[in-house]
């Protein structure tokens, strides 16, 4: 699937700001400073589309993009991390009230992105969140970043220690990707993946 067309729409404080529920949306989410806005912008092959930042946090609204692939409209989101950020606890929980309300009440969600960092061993705030989604019934796939950061199987073994972590709580395992927005890695499968998911499609 190729990206024709991506551009920036609102940034919304709550779900019910978002826009019209009427077309596929798929969230990308994880903890702060994963890489979120840097495979954003590779997937749909521009450099500014999401802004990156080395502040954790900085993510702080529901930010819809309008993307064009194959003739099909679509939503690309990205949410605010999860996990650390330097800010203070009141702005953490209204974080974490708005994401929640998001993920579970977004009626055309389709599928949500989780990112998890494949330098790091499996992260407490990473199996906690997805643990909410599994209470949530909430569909979603894992997307391994930043692999090109690791020395040669360094990724293989953590992806395969996370994915063993998962199953201890799991019957079966979600599909995932290993992504670099370096060298492009794995953008060719999440697109298919979000082309074949909208065909299936229904409008509200």
């Amino acid at each position: 699937m190729e990206i024709t067309s991506a551009n920036y729409v609102i940034s919304s404080a709550t779900y019910k700001q978002c826009p019209a529920p009427d077309r596929p949306e798929y969230a990308f989410i994880g903890r702060s400073n994963v890489g979120k806005s840097s495979l954003i912008n590779m997937l749909t092959g521009q450099r500014n589309l999401a802004k990156t930042s080395a502040t954790p946090g900085k993510t702080q609204l529901i930010n819809h993009f309008e993307v064009m692939s194959a003739k099909k409209k679509w939503y690309l989101v990205d949410l605010p991390g999860y996990g650390y950020a330097s800010v203070s606890q009141r702005s953490r929980n209204n974080w974490e009230n708005m994401i929640e309300s998001y993920i579970r009440k977004r009626e055309n969600l389709v599928c949500l992105f989780v990112l998890i960092d494949s330098r790091h061993e499996p992260q407490k705030a990473d199996l906690e969140f997805i643990a909410k989604l599994g209470e949530w019934e909430t569909p979603f796939v894992l997307v391994f970043t930043k692999a090109d950061k690791n020395k040669p199987g360094g990724t293989v073994r953590r992806v395969d220690l996370f994915i063993k972590t998962l199953l201890e709580q799991w019957e079966v395992a979600p599909p995932h990707y290993v992504t670099s927005a370096v060298n492009k890695d794995g953008k060719e499968d999440i697109l298919q993946y979000i082309d074949q998911l909208n065909r299936s499609f229904t409008k509200l």
